[in-house]
């Protein structure tokens, strides 16, 4: 179709050059790595492409498969080491060929926290020019069996009239067929074996959605229908869960609900003598271990002194607001979600905690307005989700605390949020990673600031 011209006599030219032909899927390409990426995955360069192979490791030799490309960015997978770094070890996992889920496998344990940790310390001084005055030493657990939280994934394949369980290939849909996964604490582990048998058994598997593994104070096994289930199948599953000791819970368009109307689900705190409820939608730390390591961790950082009170944002179900109340005068816990501050306030109460409150505000917004605000607090701990907490640092030193813990599930984020506390005369005066997901690239992290 042709273009009609413009009144000012301009006209649609080609920009000149030719246009760089894509690198086709599935191409096997060999590779120079340089070194590791903020996502553990090798880098190399080649033909004026960044190329990023997940499996291998840096100064390695390797041929590797394209997994996908977007203009000078190439995505492959490792196919064949011609030259192993010395760091190299076989993965311990069978599936780590294809499963998407633990990428660091390849990689002694040693070698992941010292990646980690480069990575926090490269945010921190790239982002916000800062480093801290001490480094504290990783605060790790076991590298295998440490996660007591698993999504399943299900689907129904219509052509072979089969039902897929599993978990997601690296950069794809497929469902990698498994029933023995090491990150997963024992009692998961073994409901996971035996799992695809009975949900294959079930006699209409099109109706599930996915399948979601818990073990804290009990174990359970949430499945989430798109369908109402026959009457059969939820006997089917109620006799496996009976077999395996877990709680049944279901969801179809409503919340999570336990089969048993008198389950009780949740996790223990057990240094400071606390369990939490926990219901199957809630966000909770999947490394128990680290967890507990974490808060000791944040509270002897923070150190609230009994006459103190403490602001705990983005609380969530208590985690960290019940052992601080332990310590502190009091504490002001507040979360996004009205459900997890009733959840929480829950906790408080079944807990006999009677010094913290808890309230619901929106933090993606600056701190103002709220009367628990107006009284100004001793310390502050925050644990943001990814995105972290800019517009909520933009003016916390209003509140008068002369000493904030972040808890960070994103450096790059912690970094830029540094960077504003810095300005509000803040000092990093600790920091350090937390290997809350061993074999993956994952990185947590928990800063000190003082007031200077």
């Amino acid at each position: 179709m042709s273009r009609k011209k413009s009144n000012s006599g301009l006209r649609f030219q080609p920009a000149g050059g030719n246009r760089t032909a894509q690198v086709p899927v599935g191409k096997k390409q060999r590779l120079q790595i340089e070194r590791l990426s903020g996502d553990g995955r090798g880098i190399a360069f080649i033909e004026g492409r960044t190329w990023f192979v997940s499996g291998a490791l840096g100064g390695e030799e390797v041929e590797a498969r394209v997994l996908g490309a977007r203009g000078k960015v190439v995505e492959a997978r490792l196919e064949r080491v011609f030259q192993a770094s010395p760091e190299r070890r076989e993965a311990p996992c069978k599936h780590y060929d294809r499963c998407g889920g633990c990428n660091l496998q390849h990689l002694p344990h040693e070698g992941q926290l010292a990646l980690k940790q480069r990575l926090l310390a490269e945010q921190l001084q790239r982002v916000a020019g800062l480093q801290p005055e001490e480094w504290a030493a990783p605060l790790s657990g076991p590298e295998f069996g440490y996660r007591r939280r698993a999504r399943v994934a299900v689907r129904w394949d219509v052509k072979a009239r089969q039902l897929e369980v599993g978990f997601r290939a690296e950069a794809s849909q497929d469902i990698i067929a498994i029933d023995d996964c090491a990150v997963l604490v024992q009692p998961l582990q073994s409901i996971l074996r035996h799992l695809p048998t009975v949900l294959r058994s079930l006699g209409k598997p099109q109706a599930l959605g996915h399948v979601e593994l818990f073990s804290g104070t009990a174990e359970a096994l949430l499945v989430r229908h798109v369908a109402p289930l026959p009457d059969d199948d939820l006997a089917r599953l109620k006799a496996f869960c009976e077999q395996a000791n877990a709680q049944l819970w279901l969801q179809g368009e409503g919340q999570p609900a336990p089969v048993d109307a008198a389950a009780k689900l949740g996790f223990a705190l057990e240094p400071w003598g606390l369990e939490l409820a926990w219901r199957p939608g809630d966000f909770v730390q999947v490394n128990a271990q680290v967890n507990s390591l974490m808060i000791q961790q944040a509270l002897s950082w923070l150190a609230p002194q009994a006459d103190e009170r403490v602001l705990d944002l983005f609380c969530g179900l208590g985690n960290f607001a019940l052992p601080l109340a332990r310590q502190a005068r009091e504490v002001v816990a507040v979360e996004g979600v009205q459900a997890m501050v009733e959840r929480a306030a829950d906790n408080a109460r079944n807990n006999q905690v009677h010094n913290a409150r808890f309230f619901q505000a929106d933090l993606s917004q600056p701190l103002a307005g709220a009367g628990w605000v107006a009284e100004g607090f001793s310390a502050v701990l925050l644990d943001p989700p990814r995105d972290g907490a800019f517009e909520v640092v933009q003016g916390i030193h209003r509140l008068g605390a002369k000493r904030l813990v972040y808890v960070s599930c994103n450096p790059a984020t912690l970094a830029r949020d540094a960077q504003v506390l810095a300005g509000q005369g803040y000092r990093l005066k600790r920091a350090g990673i937390l290997d809350m997901f061993p074999q993956t690239a994952h990185v947590e992290a928990m800063a000190l600031f003082e007031a200077g």
